[in-house]
């Protein structure tokens, strides 16, 4: 392997002024409840909210707000997203089957959480994507109650009608203008408006990751996710154009975000670099997708494909996308990812928006053990046992044993006092 390009970016080590500032944000919210909500939205957001809870009117004037094209379409991914939750959840069923004792009923339940509440960014882009992947998904498992937040737009001195739309279409029960570590602290802690959920899920800047963090345990977590990123395995039957924009477009995402080039051509890597520097020249988000390519982008130049796989393997990408002659064998050795692209037509875009995956996905790493929001994020497998006089008298002896073993007395007898 040799590295064709290294990021000029160092690694941050973790920002304690950081942990510092959102633990009082998150004290202040318990404490001061709607008004500190209030308060740190006006401060932080530079706008004056009077009523934290969105109303049904101000959803519905904000479909006059946004043209009917992009209602149409939103309505599109969201019957994708849908359709896609819905087959997941086919795939679970509740189970119960005698035990290998006589007397013994094994099972589980499958338990939908109460409440969860939804984060939708709102920085420097709306994203009704990201309100239709996290409700959308959140109700198609049975949830019954699901709060959606997002921060104000400056431009609209609320929350971007784009987004309304799409929280609406998605089914949110409950909408909140509230962004940051302020909107995690209110869904853990509840307010005079806020009821307190058992769950939150969604991507957010490093206040909200902070925060999520920090409340982790009082409430339930999807994930906590760094800065988005893409690998990309390419051999020289990539096009390279596909390559340069697919690398610029997570780039564009943020200045912190990570492309990385994993490929078996040299003579594609000074393709896909030189065409890049085009790109960079006429998109609007140029500027943006340099600074995060510059700083943090890579390229390896590998062997063959087996060694790129092992790389890929090891990376653990947010998104992964292959781009190679034989795309279906590559991709059948790929093991650690959050979601898959397979093959020159199959951007991660699509995933973004309208092929019906979700893209609220493990990060930094942690796809090698975590997977992304899904109707199982918000489904718990309860188990359950029963047991008949017969079935206890044939657990008896071995549960009273290792009972014993353990030294636990009151566990014994428990058994005994059924038996004896």
């Amino acid at each position: 392997m040799k590295a064709l390009k290294t990021p000029r970016a160092a690694s941050s080590e973790e920002d304690r002024e950081l942990a510092t500032i959102v633990a009082g944000i998150l004290r202040k919210i318990q404490t001061g409840g709607d008004q500190a909500v209030e308060e740190l939205t006006q401060k932080l957001d530079g706008i004056t909210v009077h009523n934290i809870r969105v109303s049904q009117q101000e959803i519905k004037n904000a479909y006059q707000s946004v043209d009917q094209a992009t209602i149409e379409h939103l309505e599109f991914a969201a019957a994708q997203i849908r359709f896609f939750a819905e087959q997941q959840l086919a795939c679970f069923s509740p189970l119960e089957t005698p035990s290998l004792v006589p007397g013994v009923t094994l099972g589980h339940r499958l338990i939908p959480v109460k409440s969860c509440g939804a984060y939708i960014p709102g920085g420097r882009y709306p994203l009704p994507s990201s309100a239709l992947m996290s409700v959308i998904t959140a109700k198609v498992a049975g949830v019954k109650r699901v709060a959606a937040c997002c921060p104000p737009s400056r431009e609209h001195n609320a929350i971007h009608p784009a987004v309304l739309v799409a929280m609406d279409i998605a089914g949110a029960d409950e909408v909140y203008v509230m962004g940051g570590a302020q909107a995690i602290a209110a869904y853990t802690f509840g307010t005079e408006t806020i009821e307190k959920v058992d769950l939150i899920v969604g991507p957010g800047n490093k206040f909200v990751n902070e925060a999520k963090r920090q409340v982790m345990g009082r409430v339930g977590i999807d994930s906590l996710a760094g800065p988005s990123e893409v690998l990309i395995i390419a051999d020289d039957s990539a096009v390279p154009e596909y390559v340069a924009i697919d690398l610029l477009a997570q780039c564009e995402h943020d200045p912190s975000a990570r492309s990385i080039l994993v490929t078996t051509s040299e003579t594609l890597a000074v393709k896909v670099e030189a065409i890049m520097e085009q790109h960079v020249a006429e998109l609007p988000t140029g500027q943006i997708a340099a600074k995060a390519w510059d700083d943090n982008g890579q390229i390896f130049l590998v062997d063959d494909l087996a060694e790129a796989v092992a790389i890929a393997n090891d990376v653990a990408p947010e998104h992964l996308e292959v781009h190679t002659a034989n795309d279906d064998e590559v991709s059948r050795a790929l093991t650690n990812y959050g979601s898959l692209f397979i093959g020159s037509h199959t951007p991660v875009t699509f995933g973004d928006y309208v092929s019906g995956t979700n893209h609220i996905l493990p990060t930094a790493g942690t796809a090698k053990y975590s997977n992304g929001v899904w109707v199982g994020t918000f489904i718990k497998t309860s188990l359950y046992q029963k047991v008949s006089s017969e079935g206890a008298k044939n657990l008896a002896a071995a549960c009273m044993h290792l009972a014993d073993v353990e030294g636990l007395a009151a566990h014994r007898k428990s058994v005994a006092l059924r038996v004896e």
